[in-house]
């Protein structure tokens, strides 16, 4: 394994759809990305040049996908349960001393995945709509709609405190929705 984390994007779950975004699937159709971050840069490479220029081996390679697919799986089936849906998320893996494959960073929550409302979703892809998201993706708009792209040199706009409310309560909404409580956050 490289030296720094790899970020297996685990569910890239649609691409396009018009003005509703993303059409869903109940498995992940990409799950041989990867992302090296490099310089401060995200690097998409195949699985053949992660093989090929020796980054994972094919059997780490291959032990990683299957990890990638139960651990989707898994989260589908959790939000399906909790009237969402899973629309794509990374997972990140390392590698023990002894050789086993770690997972070693959260997964599902609002940092790594975006979600849907499942209620309502199927109408407002059939119409072309936009779908009724629950992750970070509005603070991202947030910050581009005031010029802010994270590039080297910008300052980042001060959020007013009724936007920091509002941010906390998304993830208090999505902690709610996934079973789990809010008040178990630190």
């Amino acid at each position: 394994f490289p030296d720094k984390p790899v970020t297996f994007k685990g569910a890239e779950v649609g691409m396009g759809g018009g003005k509703g975004g993303v059409d869903h699937y109940v498995y992940p159709i990409r799950p041989g990305r990867m992302i090296f971050e490099l310089d401060g840069l995200n690097e998409d490479i195949s699985k053949e040049e992660i093989i090929s220029l020796g980054l994972v081996s094919e059997e780490d390679y291959e032990q990683i996908e299957k990890f990638t697919y139960a651990l989707f799986k898994r989260g589908t089936e959790i939000a399906a349960r909790n009237g969402l849906i899973l629309v794509d998320t990374k997972y990140e893996f390392g590698k023990a001393d002894d050789g086993n494959i770690l997972l070693i960073d959260e997964i599902h929550t609002p940092d790594s995945s975006r979600y849907f409302y499942s209620e309502g979703y199927e109408e407002r892809f059939a119409k072309g709509e936009k779908q009724r998201p629950l992750s970070k993706e509005f603070v991202r708009e947030w910050l581009m709609e005031r010029g802010f792209k994270g590039e080297p040199g910008q300052v980042m706009p001060k959020f007013p405190p009724e936007f920091i409310e509002s941010i906390t309560e998304r993830y208090k909404e999505l902690y709610l929705k996934m079973g789990l409580d809010p008040n178990d956050l630190p």
